[in-house]
């Protein structure tokens, strides 16, 4: 269900999905010292301070604002693949992965929860919608205005029929995979670290992503005048392939808790007492013990109606079995917020750089997570005013009196190489965030 074509611009230097944990001596010796240094780290008593903080926040029952520093593109410069010192290309995979733990406790004082645990995830794959996303380079024309290495999507499909070329994606779990996987990761450092095979925890319905890459964005917006039909029929489709598809992991028992430091919906960490609920068996989790979300930044200009007629009411629907739920991502969402309280079981807004903060604030007061996502560009200019950002963020501390903030940096794709420019905005939140007592 976590759409594999949203985060296209995150950064790993590896393919996650294809490690394996047979490794050389000499690559063995680096990772077992650095899981020993994540474990000693994860020891810190702060950790599980942070661990309750999250709980009460996710709970709504506190208003101490918290943060959250995602680094995203910027990892390149923070942590290059210059500074691994493993030589195979699978343990240079667990590497850099440790690194960033340790670059994270070391060099970013937020509130993230580093644990002393290795996740084997589920060799879990899917056939596919039917259709896949189709990219076209842009020539030089094109390119003006454009980074170099920009590029379109070619338009699969063209007319109503075309929605017949849509199938709903087959789940295959590759069980003797992932419990080879598990035993070798444990081989490797369980000794060291919490070594757990788990299923899937990041349950977001991504219907307009997919959808405007198979038939163009511009072409799904004149459908809400000229083929309304034709949209409808498709986010039917959407929809019912989603349910099939929760069907499948809930038949497969391939979902796991992640009532846990697990990242939700473009906000915080999963940490709550909420979850799972009354009656959970251990050995099989259910959709009312997770969290889930949704989004559709794709409908950014569309009206607080439109978005409702032709793409949210359907992510409802997907929504309402689980137990708590967020909505939104980089769009502005400021006056969809009525549509938007609607969502059943509905715990987590993320309020884009575009929203106006006062208004947001004063319609969600203290009813949800107000899942503030300042804009990374200023972290990014070629000079950085950290005047200027004290002041940009005191100005949204002082609107979200009242409500429980979170305040979540990310699409940071570049730092200009100057690590100390997160540690600095950092600094900046704590600050401001202390004066409010």
């Amino acid at each position: 269900m976590n759409n594999k074509y949203i985060r296209e611009f995150s950064y790993n230097p590896y393919d996650e999905s294809r490690i394996t944990y047979r490794v050389s001596p000499h690559d063995r010796a680096i990772l077992r010292e650095l899981a020993k240094r994540v474990r000693d780290a994860s020891q810190n008593p702060m950790y599980e301070l942070r661990k309750k903080q999250w709980t009460a926040h996710n709970q709504l029952r506190s208003r101490r604002p918290l943060l959250l520093i995602f680094p995203e593109g910027s990892w390149r410069e923070l942590l290059p693949v210059s500074v691994l010192q493993c030589t195979d290309e699978q343990a240079r995979c667990i590497e850099w992965e440790l690194r960033r733990r340790l670059f994270m406790h070391e060099r970013i004082d937020d509130d993230s929860v580093l644990e002393g645990n290795w996740i084997v995830t589920k060799s879990i794959t899917d056939s596919g919608w039917g259709l896949e996303p189709r990219r076209i380079m842009l020539d030089e024309k094109e390119k003006v205005g454009r980074k170099e290495t920009g590029y379109r999507y070619e338009p699969l499909i063209n007319v109503p029929s075309d929605l017949k070329k849509l199938r709903t994606p087959q789940l295959f779990y590759d069980e003797k995979a992932s419990r080879q996987a598990y035993q070798d990761a444990g081989d490797l450092f369980g000794d060291i670290l919490h070594v757990e095979l788990r299923g899937t925890g990041a349950l977001s319905f991504c219907y307009t992503p997919l959808y405007t890459k198979l038939r163009g964005l511009t072409r799904v917006m004149m459908d809400m005048y000229e083929e309304p039909a034709m949209l409808h029929d498709a986010m039917t489709f959407m929809e019912q392939g989603y349910q099939k598809l929760v069907d499948q992991y809930l038949e497969l028992n391939l979902l796991s808790l992640n009532n846990d430091s697990t990242y939700h919906s473009s906000g915080g960490l999963g940490f709550t007492d909420e979850l799972p609920q009354e009656g959970f068996n251990p050995d099989r989790v259910r959709l009312q013990d997770v969290w889930a979300s949704a989004q559709s930044q794709e409908m950014a200009g569309v009206s607080p109606e439109m978005h409702y007629e032709f793409v949210m009411q359907y992510e409802m629907r997907s929504l309402r079995s689980f137990g708590l739920n967020g909505y939104g991502c980089c769009d502005d969402l400021t006056n969809k917020l009525p549509y938007v309280f609607q969502i059943p079981h509905l715990r987590r807004i993320s309020i884009s750089p575009w929203a106006d903060v006062e208004k947001c604030a004063e319609l969600i007061g203290d009813r949800y997570i107000f899942s503030w996502k300042p804009n990374p560009s200023y972290l990014a200019n070629d000079h950085f005013d950290e005047t200027f950002v004290n002041e940009y963020i005191r100005r949204t501390l002082a609107a979200a009196q009242g409500c429980v903030l979170e305040i979540i940096l990310k699409d940071t794709h570049t730092c200009r190489n100057q690590p100390e420019r997160f540690s600095a905005w950092a600094g900046i939140v704590r600050g401001l965030v202390d004066q409010l007592g």
